[in-house]
């Protein structure tokens, strides 16, 4: 029996998010992309001791489609450590796509200067790989483009509906297609793999809609949990998942999610890459979690409290702040706002390590007299907005949020 192929399995990268961090004057990198470069390098580590077959990275290296020439080379640095270790696809993602077809991707320059070891696949190919356990069948399914998807496609007058059931469809032959190639290209011990970039219908989301460019195709489920496949190694969705968890007749079809937490709608989620033992007729895999930078939302109310202060001080110090990023989210009363010390709070935080303090955000009670209150006509048009956002309940960052932008709207009229 031939020996199971070491694969390892991330996505998701984006290199470039600068959300919570400050650029470091020595060397032009923001301090939370340094956290993604880190993560990489965990990566490379864990490849190297675990002495690496195949090396599968499911797509999106960079936050922007046209990425800072820094962060490129700190992206290649890392590409070349894991190429030397082992056969190294990279797949491309939606961040990874020029707006113009005929321009290139943010990938494609290993491909040009043909760096040995490294396969970027931009197109739906089947290819086996030969590494040093045996021999692999990788099928590369990229981001699906609705352009050459419905190349011979007519979609005029066409709903949305019918065009995004088309657009699903033509993406399940694409995937069955693979299929095909992949039984031609292997024998009955050699394991099959295949690597996608897209959702998934029944996937769980993460935070990758506030980053998502363009409206979504979705690939069906069936059209990857084929027993063709030993395992199938997804991009895309930050989320950790096993989309056949509860099946014995499906291979794993795995997002493997994000390297790191992108924002607080990723608070709570675990972050980290696979690593799976392929052989055909099965794969076994595990999570691992990487030390992806702990962002915590602190919430204290402070309405029947006449010492707000020191209650949003003994909750900070009731936690483990060293190295997180850290939003505090204070509810007050119109009376209790006055006596709040922004200045202590902050001092204590920073006491407390923390990394980046993300905001302290005053939830004022006041829906009871916005409700109440007497005329509008003697408010300002940022006042009423403010009062329609309270009696809406509007969440009390999100209400800031909205009207520092209305604020600015208005200055710039």
């Amino acid at each position: 029996m031939n020996e199971a192929i070491r694969v390892l399995h991330f996505a998701d990268a984006h290199i470039g998010l600068e959300n919570y961090g400050a650029i470091d004057s020595e060397t032009g990198v923001s301090s939370r992309v340094s956290d993604f470069l880190a993560r990489l390098d965990d990566i490379i580590d864990y490849a190297r001791e675990g002495d690496v077959d195949l090396v599968i990275f499911a797509g999106d290296a960079f936050r922007s489609r046209s990425p800072n020439p820094t962060y490129q080379r700190e992206f290649a640095l890392r590409v070349s450590r894991l190429s030397q270790l082992a056969p190294t696809l990279l797949l491309v993602g939606n961040h990874d796509l020029p707006l113009n077809a005929a321009m290139a991707s943010t990938v494609e320059i290993f491909r040009t200067l043909d760096v040995p070891g490294i396969w970027v696949a931009a197109e739906y190919e089947a290819r086996r790989i030969e590494t040093k356990r045996g021999s692999v069948v990788v099928g590369a399914a990229p981001y699906p483009i609705r352009a050459r998807l419905l190349a011979d496609g007519d979609l005029r007058g066409k709903t949305i509906a019918e065009q995004d059931e088309a657009l699903e469809e033509a993406l399940g032959e694409q995937l069955r297609a693979l299929c095909a190639q992949a039984d031609e290209l292997a024998d009955k011990a050699t394991p099959r793999l295949l690597c996608g970039h897209f959702s998934v219908a029944g996937a769980v989301w993460g935070s990758e809609r506030g980053v998502m460019l363009g409206r979504d195709v979705v690939a069906d489920l069936k059209d990857l949990a084929d027993p063709a496949w030993d395992y199938v190694a997804l991009g895309h969705i930050h989320r950790h998942q096993n989309l056949t968890a509860e099946r014995e007749d499906a291979p794993p079809v795995v997002y493997a999610g994000s390297l790191e937490r992108i924002d607080f709608g990723e608070e709570k989620d675990v972050k980290g890459f696979c690593w799976v033992e392929l052989a055909r007729g099965g794969a076994a895999w595990a999570f691992v979690e990487t030390a992806a930078r702990k962002l915590l939302t602190l919430t204290v109310d402070c309405r029947a409290i006449d010492n707000p202060t020191g209650a949003a001080l003994a909750e900070i110090r009731r936690h483990d702040l060293d190295g997180a990023v850290v939003r505090l989210v204070i509810t007050l009363t119109p009376e209790s706002e006055t006596l709040l010390n922004d200045g202590l709070i902050v001092k204590e935080l920073r006491r407390a390590g923390v990394f980046h303090i993300a905001g302290i955000s005053k939830d004022v009670d006041r829906r009871a007299r916005a409700r109440l209150g007497g005329s509008p006509e003697g408010l300002t048009p940022m006042q009423l907005l403010e009062r329609y956002f309270e009696c809406r309940d509007v969440e009390a960052a999100r209400r800031e949020a909205l009207l520092r932008l209305a604020r600015e709207i208005v200055a710039g009229e």
